[in-house]
């Protein structure tokens, strides 16, 4: 579920399709986006072994350790974008205000921790034409429990 009012518009990000829009601002550290629909998990390689894998694979997001989510009905959180200096941080499924959100912006995070450990992104990031490889878990967890502690800090 995505918490504030928010809107779906062509994405501000070069190749990038549709974007999700906050229409209100969102505070440092706030909840933006918090999982409210999951059907199960799957683990990567059970996912590359689905009959309409290329498109399962192309909306599936790692939640923990192999395990990811597909929703092939692609509900409007999944018009997050990517970006390699997000406003959100994705951590456990949750997506928090990295800085200070204001209304109009378009919300963003990091792919790499939504990837599979060592998978690539079939584009590049917009913004640097860098591949978009994922973390393993560990260093998913590390990194995104680090960055939370810090916004909760203050």
């Amino acid at each position: 579920m995505i918490l504030p009012p928010y809107r779906i518009d062509a994405s501000s990000i070069p190749g990038a399709g549709k974007g999700l829009f906050l229409q209100a601002p969102v505070a440092r550290g706030r909840v933006v986006v918090a999982p409210d629909d999951i059907r199960g998990t799957w683990a990567w390689r059970e996912i590359r072994e689905r009959p309409d894998a290329e498109a399962a694979m192309a909306a599936s997001v790692r939640w923990f350790e192999d395990q990811c989510t597909v929703s092939l009905d692609w509900p409007d959180e999944c018009y997050v974008n990517h970006s390699f200096e997000p406003n959100g941080l994705w951590h456990l499924g949750f997506i928090f205000a990295a800085r200070d959100l204001a209304a109009g912006e378009e919300l963003t995070v990091d792919y790499r921790h939504l990837l599979p450990e060592g998978e690539a992104e079939v584009f590049r990031d917009a913004g640097t034409g860098r591949e978009i490889v994922g973390y393993s878990w560990a260093e998913s967890l590390a990194l995104s429990s680090r960055a939370l502690v810090a916004l909760q800090a203050g």
